[in-house]
Protein backbone atom coordinates (compact mmCIF):
# COMPACT_ATOMS: atom_id res chain seq x y z
CA UNK A 1 0.00 0.00 0.00
CA UNK A 2 2.86 2.39 0.79
CA UNK A 3 4.57 1.70 -2.51
CA UNK A 4 1.32 2.22 -4.40
CA UNK A 5 0.68 5.54 -2.63
CA UNK A 6 4.22 6.70 -3.42
CA UNK A 7 3.85 5.66 -7.06
CA UNK A 8 0.72 7.84 -7.30
CA UNK A 9 2.49 10.82 -5.74
CA UNK A 10 0.53 10.71 -2.48
CA UNK A 11 3.39 11.50 -0.12
CA UNK A 12 1.15 12.09 2.88
CA UNK A 13 -0.41 8.63 2.62
CA UNK A 14 2.95 7.01 1.86
CA UNK A 15 4.59 8.64 4.90
CA UNK A 16 1.71 7.57 7.16
CA UNK A 17 1.95 3.99 5.92
CA UNK A 18 5.72 3.94 6.37
CA UNK A 19 5.26 4.77 10.05
CA UNK A 20 2.51 2.18 10.42
CA UNK A 21 4.73 -0.53 8.90
CA UNK A 22 6.96 -0.59 11.99
CA UNK A 23 7.29 -4.32 12.83
CA UNK A 24 6.75 -3.56 16.52
CA UNK A 25 3.14 -2.53 15.84
CA UNK A 26 0.29 -5.01 16.44
CA UNK A 27 -2.33 -4.87 13.68
CA UNK A 28 -5.22 -7.29 13.70
CA UNK A 29 -6.35 -6.08 10.28
CA UNK A 30 -5.44 -3.55 7.61
CA UNK A 31 -7.09 -2.37 4.40
CA UNK A 32 -5.36 0.42 2.52
CA UNK A 33 -8.15 1.13 0.05
CA UNK A 34 -9.92 4.51 -0.01
CA UNK A 35 -9.45 6.23 3.37
CA UNK A 36 -8.09 3.05 4.91
CA UNK A 37 -9.30 0.77 7.67
CA UNK A 38 -7.21 -0.64 10.49
CA UNK A 39 -7.60 -2.43 13.79
CA UNK A 40 -4.53 -2.13 16.04
CA UNK A 41 -3.78 -3.29 19.57
CA UNK A 42 -1.87 -1.21 22.11
CA UNK A 43 -0.69 -3.38 24.99
CA UNK A 44 -0.70 -7.14 25.55
CA UNK A 45 -4.08 -8.44 24.43
CA UNK A 46 -3.25 -12.00 25.47
CA UNK A 47 -2.77 -11.01 29.13
CA UNK A 48 -5.33 -8.20 29.31
CA UNK A 49 -8.02 -8.27 31.99
CA UNK A 50 -9.46 -4.91 30.85
CA UNK A 51 -9.96 -4.05 27.19
CA UNK A 52 -11.06 -0.72 25.73
CA UNK A 53 -12.14 -0.55 22.08
CA UNK A 54 -11.72 3.05 20.92
CA UNK A 55 -13.99 4.07 18.01
CA UNK A 56 -13.16 7.37 16.25
CA UNK A 57 -15.49 9.90 14.70
CA UNK A 58 -15.66 11.70 11.37
CA UNK A 59 -12.59 12.64 9.38
CA UNK A 60 -10.20 9.99 10.72
CA UNK A 61 -8.28 8.29 7.91
CA UNK A 62 -5.01 6.42 7.56
CA UNK A 63 -3.48 9.80 6.64
CA UNK A 64 -4.15 11.20 10.13
CA UNK A 65 -4.37 7.90 12.00
CA UNK A 66 -1.84 9.22 14.52
CA UNK A 67 -4.72 11.12 16.16
CA UNK A 68 -6.53 7.88 17.01
CA UNK A 69 -3.36 6.04 17.96
CA UNK A 70 -2.21 8.84 20.27
CA UNK A 71 -5.44 8.65 22.25
CA UNK A 72 -5.28 4.85 22.42
CA UNK A 73 -1.72 4.99 23.73
CA UNK A 74 -2.61 7.61 26.33
CA UNK A 75 -5.54 5.52 27.56
CA UNK A 76 -3.40 2.40 27.76
CA UNK A 77 -0.78 4.23 29.80
CA UNK A 78 -3.48 5.46 32.17
CA UNK A 79 -4.95 1.95 32.51
CA UNK A 80 -1.59 0.35 33.23
CA UNK A 81 -0.69 -3.33 33.31
CA UNK A 82 -3.16 -6.10 32.45
CA UNK A 83 -4.94 -3.86 30.00
CA UNK A 84 -5.14 -3.49 26.22
CA UNK A 85 -6.60 -0.78 24.03
CA UNK A 86 -7.86 -1.52 20.53
CA UNK A 87 -7.79 1.40 18.07
CA UNK A 88 -10.73 0.39 15.88
CA UNK A 89 -10.80 2.24 12.57
CA UNK A 90 -12.96 -0.52 11.14
CA UNK A 91 -15.23 1.64 9.00
CA UNK A 92 -15.14 4.37 6.39
CA UNK A 93 -15.56 7.48 8.48
CA UNK A 94 -17.56 10.31 6.91
CA UNK A 95 -15.95 13.63 6.07
CA UNK A 96 -16.34 16.08 8.94
CA UNK A 97 -18.47 18.46 6.87
CA UNK A 98 -20.79 16.23 4.83
CA UNK A 99 -24.32 14.86 4.70
CA UNK A 100 -22.96 11.48 5.81
CA UNK A 101 -21.72 13.08 9.05
CA UNK A 102 -25.26 14.10 10.06
CA UNK A 103 -27.04 10.86 9.15
CA UNK A 104 -26.75 7.35 10.59
CA UNK A 105 -26.12 5.42 7.36
CA UNK A 106 -22.37 4.97 7.81
CA UNK A 107 -22.88 4.21 11.50
CA UNK A 108 -25.36 1.39 10.90
CA UNK A 109 -22.98 -0.39 8.54
CA UNK A 110 -20.03 0.20 10.85
CA UNK A 111 -21.96 -1.15 13.84
CA UNK A 112 -22.41 -4.50 12.11
CA UNK A 113 -18.64 -4.76 11.67
CA UNK A 114 -18.04 -3.62 15.24
CA UNK A 115 -20.47 -6.18 16.70
CA UNK A 116 -18.75 -8.92 14.70
CA UNK A 117 -15.37 -7.82 16.05
CA UNK A 118 -16.68 -7.74 19.64
CA UNK A 119 -18.01 -11.27 19.23
CA UNK A 120 -14.60 -12.50 18.05
CA UNK A 121 -12.90 -10.66 20.89
CA UNK A 122 -15.26 -12.26 23.43
CA UNK A 123 -14.49 -15.73 22.11
CA UNK A 124 -10.78 -15.07 22.49
CA UNK A 125 -11.02 -13.23 25.83
CA UNK A 126 -14.23 -14.44 27.52
CA UNK A 127 -13.28 -13.25 31.01
CA UNK A 128 -11.92 -9.80 30.13
CA UNK A 129 -13.89 -6.70 31.03
CA UNK A 130 -14.55 -5.00 27.67
CA UNK A 131 -15.72 -1.43 27.10
CA UNK A 132 -16.49 0.69 24.03
CA UNK A 133 -14.92 4.16 24.12
CA UNK A 134 -16.54 6.28 21.41
CA UNK A 135 -15.80 9.78 20.16
CA UNK A 136 -18.11 12.13 18.24
CA UNK A 137 -19.66 10.33 15.20
CA UNK A 138 -18.14 7.16 16.64
CA UNK A 139 -20.72 7.45 19.42
CA UNK A 140 -23.43 6.98 16.78
CA UNK A 141 -21.64 3.80 15.65
CA UNK A 142 -21.39 2.55 19.22
CA UNK A 143 -25.02 3.33 19.99
CA UNK A 144 -26.03 0.92 17.22
CA UNK A 145 -23.67 -1.73 18.63
CA UNK A 146 -24.37 -1.11 22.32
CA UNK A 147 -26.65 -4.13 22.77
CA UNK A 148 -23.70 -6.50 22.20
CA UNK A 149 -23.80 -8.81 25.24
CA UNK A 150 -20.02 -8.81 25.63
CA UNK A 151 -19.83 -5.23 26.88
CA UNK A 152 -19.46 -3.91 30.43
CA UNK A 153 -19.58 -0.20 29.56
CA UNK A 154 -20.30 2.06 26.60
CA UNK A 155 -18.62 5.46 26.92
CA UNK A 156 -19.86 8.24 24.62
CA UNK A 157 -17.94 11.53 24.58
CA UNK A 158 -18.05 14.60 22.37
CA UNK A 159 -21.25 13.10 21.00
CA UNK A 160 -23.64 14.93 18.65
CA UNK A 161 -26.37 12.48 19.69
CA UNK A 162 -26.93 8.80 19.02
CA UNK A 163 -30.01 8.62 16.81
CA UNK A 164 -31.94 7.25 19.80
CA UNK A 165 -34.30 9.12 22.11
CA UNK A 166 -32.69 7.86 25.30
CA UNK A 167 -30.14 5.42 26.72
CA UNK A 168 -32.79 2.76 27.37
CA UNK A 169 -33.51 2.59 23.63
CA UNK A 170 -29.97 1.30 23.04
CA UNK A 171 -31.08 -1.96 24.74
CA UNK A 172 -27.65 -2.29 26.29
CA UNK A 173 -26.81 -4.63 29.12
CA UNK A 174 -23.76 -2.44 29.58
CA UNK A 175 -23.75 0.79 31.57
CA UNK A 176 -23.99 3.78 29.22
CA UNK A 177 -21.82 6.78 30.14
CA UNK A 178 -21.64 10.23 28.55
CA UNK A 179 -19.40 13.25 28.93
CA UNK A 180 -18.75 16.55 27.19
CA UNK A 181 -15.95 19.04 27.77
CA UNK A 182 -16.96 22.57 28.66
CA UNK A 183 -15.27 23.98 25.54
CA UNK A 184 -16.45 21.34 23.07
CA UNK A 185 -18.08 22.95 20.01
CA UNK A 186 -20.34 19.91 19.65
CA UNK A 187 -22.54 21.49 22.34
CA UNK A 188 -23.66 24.03 19.72
CA UNK A 189 -24.96 21.37 17.32
CA UNK A 190 -28.80 21.37 17.32
CA UNK A 191 -30.13 18.22 18.94
CA UNK A 192 -32.80 17.51 16.36
CA UNK A 193 -33.76 14.52 14.25
CA UNK A 194 -35.60 15.33 11.03
CA UNK A 195 -37.05 12.30 9.19
CA UNK A 196 -36.64 12.15 5.41
CA UNK A 197 -37.79 9.51 2.92
CA UNK A 198 -35.05 6.95 3.58
CA UNK A 199 -33.04 8.45 6.44
CA UNK A 200 -33.07 11.21 9.05
CA UNK A 201 -30.84 14.24 9.51
CA UNK A 202 -29.50 14.83 13.00
CA UNK A 203 -29.15 12.55 16.00
CA UNK A 204 -31.82 13.71 18.44
CA UNK A 205 -31.58 13.93 22.21
CA UNK A 206 -28.50 15.52 23.76
CA UNK A 207 -26.59 12.58 25.30
CA UNK A 208 -25.49 14.58 28.37
CA UNK A 209 -29.03 15.73 29.16
CA UNK A 210 -31.13 14.33 31.99
CA UNK A 211 -33.68 13.35 29.36
CA UNK A 212 -31.25 10.94 27.69
CA UNK A 213 -30.73 9.11 30.97
CA UNK A 214 -27.10 7.97 30.72
CA UNK A 215 -24.65 8.22 33.60
CA UNK A 216 -22.40 11.28 33.24
CA UNK A 217 -18.70 11.40 34.00
CA UNK A 218 -16.37 14.37 34.68
CA UNK A 219 -15.13 15.62 31.28
CA UNK A 220 -13.23 18.76 32.27
CA UNK A 221 -12.88 22.03 30.40
CA UNK A 222 -11.31 20.81 27.17
CA UNK A 223 -12.41 20.94 23.56
CA UNK A 224 -13.66 18.41 21.05
CA UNK A 225 -10.33 16.64 20.53
CA UNK A 226 -9.04 16.77 24.11
CA UNK A 227 -10.80 13.81 25.74
CA UNK A 228 -7.87 11.37 25.56
CA UNK A 229 -5.22 14.02 26.08
CA UNK A 230 -2.53 12.81 28.54
CA UNK A 231 -3.19 13.99 32.07
CA UNK A 232 -6.66 15.32 31.29
CA UNK A 233 -9.76 14.96 33.46
CA UNK A 234 -11.77 13.00 30.87
CA UNK A 235 -8.90 10.57 30.22
CA UNK A 236 -8.72 9.75 33.93
CA UNK A 237 -12.52 9.40 34.10
CA UNK A 238 -12.66 7.07 31.10
CA UNK A 239 -9.80 4.95 32.46
CA UNK A 240 -11.66 4.53 35.74
CA UNK A 241 -14.80 3.44 33.90
CA UNK A 242 -12.88 0.90 31.79
CA UNK A 243 -11.34 -0.40 35.03
CA UNK A 244 -14.78 -0.90 36.57
CA UNK A 245 -14.45 2.02 38.98
CA UNK A 246 -16.72 5.00 39.63
CA UNK A 247 -15.33 8.14 37.92
CA UNK A 248 -17.23 10.45 40.25
CA UNK A 249 -19.91 13.02 39.52
CA UNK A 250 -19.26 15.83 37.02
CA UNK A 251 -19.31 19.40 38.40
CA UNK A 252 -22.61 21.12 37.71
CA UNK A 253 -20.79 23.95 35.92
CA UNK A 254 -19.72 21.63 33.07
CA UNK A 255 -23.04 19.94 32.43
CA UNK A 256 -24.54 22.47 30.07
CA UNK A 257 -21.97 22.87 27.33
CA UNK A 258 -19.28 25.40 26.57
CA UNK A 259 -18.19 28.29 28.72
CA UNK A 260 -19.50 31.72 27.72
Amino acid sequence: ARRMAAAHGDRKRADALRVMADPARQFLSFDGREGGRTVEVVGDLARAERIAVVVPGAGVLVDNYWRLLGGARALHKELGDRSAVVAWLGYETPSTVSLAAVTSGRAVGAARELRSFLGELARLKPTARTSLVCHSYGSVVCAHAASAPELADVVLYGSPGTGYDNAAALKARATVWTGRGADDWIADVPHLRVPLLVTAIGFGTDPVSEEFGAKRFPAGDGGHNDYLKPGSVPLKSIARIVSGEDPGDPPESTSGGRHA
